[in-house]
């Protein structure tokens, strides 16, 4: 690549670069392709060692990085200033773009510590590696991506797919002769050392024909030699008891019983938004007064719904059994208050559930006497109905009509 078509300074931004956006994978196939191919004068084997510093720590879907100058220095060896130069190369090749240009100027408040911004690039593909290797793009600029190939594309594609199986083939070969190696060490007689790898033993030293010096002495008291004596006296270790869930009136809970309520639950579950990240079984557990109370799946689902909930609780089970708990106590407070007060829900009401037969006719002759009285106002004041319909009239007809 010429100097002059080198990506300009100006043109190394994400708004402007001509390059594509690229995951890591495949961006460090293009910043190798690109160094081979000896497109820049100052590229080399460590632009590429900067490139997979970079790669390793970009985000896997948008290929974004931080930049960390200090960071790339100590991991890759060199020194800020080669950094820098090989940074500057991969930009000029069209391979990275500024996200967001860093800056040393003190942004934090006053009276805290020095605080400046970093620089952040994004992976790129520049359009030299794409028509080399015959590829087609749909968009331009930053959003462009690949949409299918040209047929000397085909080609190539092809042939590197044949190359990285027989690369793949012959690793396999060689694992596999690695093994039969090893193989043959296992399987060697005793007496033979043919087999035995002496070159990889060399840096090992022998064992020593002593005791370990770090190994403490043991302390043996009584028989019980690193077992405590109140662990030591005990014949096994004690059995918990089995937890026994309950009804709330105290009874023992059958098995019948917990498939039926979670038979309920998995109706609730997909009506319930909220309730789907939580388990059947600790749902059910939370559910227990309403489905032991007779509630169906469409009961319970409503009753959660009148909550009103604008947000998703982290635990819903946990959210359900304190809900439910205030609500049983303030019934529980609500009902030990109407005693205190002599309030009798069946007292009051009786007045309307006793059966009478006049209280009908009573409520249309109150009406009657009333229409009257409202006709006879409107009078005085020179108001007319506006129909010919005289309901007074008729109701009073009707009440002459039905026997007292």
């Amino acid at each position: 690549m010429p100097d002059e078509q080198l990506v300009a300074e100006e043109d190394q931004d994400v708004v402007r670069t001509r390059s594509r956006r690229a995951e890591p994978r495949a961006w460090m196939r293009a910043v190798v392709w690109l160094v081979a191919a000896g497109l820049h004068p100052g590229a080399g084997p460590s632009t590429v060692l900067v490139a997979r510093d970079l790669s390793v720590r970009m985000d896997y879907r948008r290929g974004i990085v931080v930049y960390g100058l200090a960071g790339v220095v100590k991991r890759t060896g060199l020194s800020p200033a080669t950094v820098k130069r090989h940074v500057r190369v991969l930009r000029e090749l069209g391979a990275l773009v500024w996200m967001v240009h860093g800056s040393k100027r003190n942004l934090a408040a006053p009276g805290e510590k020095y605080m400046a911004t970093a620089t952040i690039y994004g992976a790129v593909i520049p359009p030299a590696y794409d028509d080399a290797l015959g590829h087609r793009l749909t968009g331009s600029g930053y959003a462009a991506r690949v949409c299918g190939v040209t047929p000397a594309g085909r080609v190539l594609a092809v042939a590197g797919a044949s190359a990285r199986a027989e690369d793949r083939q012959e690793q396999r070969r060689t694992s596999r002769s690695g093994q039969g190696v090893r193989r043959g060490v296992r399987t060697a007689r005793p007496g033979d050392i043919s087999a035995v790898d002496k070159a990889c033993s060399a840096e090992r030293e022998p064992h020593s024909p002593g005791r370990y010096h770090r190994a403490p002495a043991v302390d043996v008291e009584r028989g019980c030699n690193y077992i405590p004596r109140e662990r030591a006296s005990c014949r096994k270790a004690p059995v918990s008891a089995p937890k026994i869930s309950l009804n709330c009136d105290g009874s023992r809970r059958t098995a019948a019983q917990t498939r039926a309520g979670i038979a309920v639950v998995q109706q609730v579950r997909p009506l319930v938004n909220w309730t789907q990240r939580e388990g059947l079984r600790q749902l059910e557990v939370a559910l227990r007064p309403l489905t032991d109370a007779g509630w169906d799946a469409h009961m319970i689902a409503a009753e959660l719904h009148s909550w009103m909930l604008t947000w998703s609780p982290a635990r819903p089970a946990a959210y359900i059994r304190v809900r439910l708990a205030r609500q049983a106590a303030a019934e529980h407070a609500a009902a030990a208050y109407d005693e205190a007060e002599g309030w009798d829900e069946v007292v009051a009401t009786r007045a309307f559930t006793v059966p009478r037969p006049e209280l009908a006719l009573d409520v249309m002759r109150g009406l009657v006497e009333g229409m009257a009285a409202y006709s006879a106002r409107q009078a005085e004041q020179g108001l007319d109905d506006l129909s010919d319909a005289d309901a007074a009239a008729d109701m009073a007809a009707f009440l002459e009509r039905v026997p007292a």
